[in-house]
């Protein structure tokens, strides 16, 4: 029964999604597709579908009517940023009165080594963070501003604190109804607490079909945002800098599709240990450089804020107004910081702790040095670059290695080659995240997992050559959409974590 709904709900949706496939295969012509490129030939097929998806998940409802014209918007724009302005005020502003309690309980204060978990509070945020802080920081900034304008930059930082109290609850959630095995393996996330709180809550079907729309979507948030996009600004900053490969961008997917291969497949983890151990290294380069930049151009730093104010209010035209940046900068924060979408909860949930609100407190600081601190950062350097204004229609990573590289002359090549350890880093990341989905749908067998992980290494490849609107399109879509289950879930179960964050704070009352 189990797999029969997956299938009968995977082919629903994939039937409306490849409908314009087949229309695209019928009016082109054979003669011209056979003078395509590989690259060319992929995004052919490829690109139409992943339009369709976008169109599917941002869907738009009636916002306001001025004159005779209806404005619409929308519905995941209300859907995200009402939820963390409604969280917000829910939990009375846990996101900016909890600095001290969360800062107490990182260093391991309430902590006991005997608590339930696999890992400590401060490994938890510093895993989560060495996830988020990447391709989302030094690619979705520029995207947004090269989209929207520098005002994007004033959403991105609003949904990102807002984000705060989102990321609070499904964490706590995400501990609260883990599963912790024999061997001390910890299990968790939004599959678990959809089906097992709703559950507990008389709501166990509603439970089941969400956490099957969940899990499908993060099949496909796993192909996307957490391999297309991570390969295909890797491939661009490859071929940007050395000049390799140009046209044949698929050869530097399948490159890297051997090496994912190599790792999620044939079970070599020594990669992926010095991967995990590299990222942070590059994130704090990163970082560095971009202060250094600030620092060194420190008073035009005002000028810059200004700008970015300004613009957030008398947005560029071609973004569609005001309701336009306001999305894109709602997209690129979700995109970088993960709120509300349902993953963070799979990582936080293997935290040591025997009160889940513990690290509900702890999980609430990654949006805020993600998308308030490190965004900004990256939002302030392009524009006090002055290469946000550049004519050549630089988007993506191509727009901050510009604006880092002018300053910081052969920063390029660093920022190669932290790109491309992000993006592999977050490629095996996200493939631990889609292949659990996978199971939930298919089962657990050796069978089921040689399937998505095969899957997984074939879209590495399909992601390299594909335009960046065809992949963000794709990513988006999927990503953003695993909001919908998930928040209706964490909605139901508020009372639970208000519960939760009650006792915690009774313990850790001075």
């Amino acid at each position: 029964m189990k797999k029969l709904l997956s299938i009968i709900l995977i082919v629903a949706v994939i039937g409306g999604i490849f409908e314009p496939v087949a229309v695209v295969a019928q009016e082109t012509a054979p003669a011209a597709v056979a003078k395509e490129s590989v690259d060319e030939a992929i995004n052919r097929v490829f690109a139409p579908w992943t339009k369709r998806i976008f169109d599917i998940i941002f869907f738009k409802v009636p916002f306001i009517k001025i004159g005779e014209e209806e404005k619409q918007i929308p519905f995941i724009l209300v859907w995200l940023a009402g939820a963390g302005l409604f969280l917000t005020f829910y939990f009375k502003f846990i996101n900016l009165r909890s600095w001290k309690l969360g800062l107490q309980t990182i260093r391991g204060k309430f902590s006991s080594p005997d608590d339930p978990g696999e890992i400590s509070h401060f490994r938890a945020l510093s895993t989560a963070l060495s996830a988020t802080v990447g391709l989302g920081n030094i690619s979705g900034v520029a995207m947004a501003i090269a989209t929207g304008g520098p005002g994007a930059t004033v959403w991105m930082i609003l949904v990102g604190l807002l984000g705060m109290t989102t990321k609070f609850a499904e964490c706590t959630l995400g501990v609260k109804y883990r599963d912790i095995d024999e061997n001390g393996e910890v299990a968790g996330g939004p599959m678990k607490y959809l089906t097992k709180g709703l559950a507990e809550r008389g709501l166990g079907p509603l439970g089941t079909t969400l956490a099957y729309i969940f899990a499908f979507l993060c099949v496909g948030a796993s192909l996307g945002g957490g391999n297309m996009f991570q390969v295909n600004q890797a491939t661009q900053q490859f071929v940007n800098v050395t000049g390799l490969f140009v046209g044949r961008e698929w050869i530097f997917g399948l490159i890297v599709a051997v090496i994912v291969g190599v790792v999620i497949i044939g079970g070599v983890v020594r990669i992926a240990a010095v991967t995990s151990k590299l990222v942070p290294i590059m994130c704090g380069i990163y970082v560095i450089a971009a202060l250094v930049i600030l620092l060194m151009n420190f008073t035009k730093i005002p000028e810059a804020v200004g700008i970015i104010i300004s613009s957030a209010f008398a947005p560029k035209a071609v973004a569609g107004g005001l309701i336009g940046v306001m999305l894109i900068g709602i997209q690129r924060a979700v995109f970088s910081n993960e709120a509300g979408i349902g993953s963070a909860p799979i990582a936080h949930s293997a935290a040591r702790t025997k009160n889940p609100a513990s690290e509900g407190i702890v999980a609430l600081f990654e949006p805020f040095i993600d998308t308030v601190v490190v965004c900004t950062m990256t939002a302030l350097v392009i524009v006090i670059t002055g290469t946000y204004t550049n004519p050549d229609g630089l988007n993506g990573v191509e727009l901050t290695s510009t604006a880092f590289d002018g300053v910081i002359p052969g920063f390029r090549y660093i920022l190669s080659l932290a790109v491309i350890l992000f993006a592999f880093s977050t490629l095996i990341s996200w493939s631990y995240y889609g292949l659990q989905a996978f199971k939930f749908l298919f089962g657990n067998s050796r069978t089921v997992d040689l399937i998505f992980k095969v899957m997984f290494c074939i879209f590495v490849v399909i992601g390299a050559p594909l335009t960046l609107t065809a992949v963000t399109d794709f990513s988006d879509g999927m990503l953003l959409g695993m909001c919908f289950p998930n928040l209706i879930g964490v909605f139901i179960l508020l009372p639970v974590v208000k519960k939760e964050l009650a006792k915690y704070l009774e313990i850790t009352k001075e």
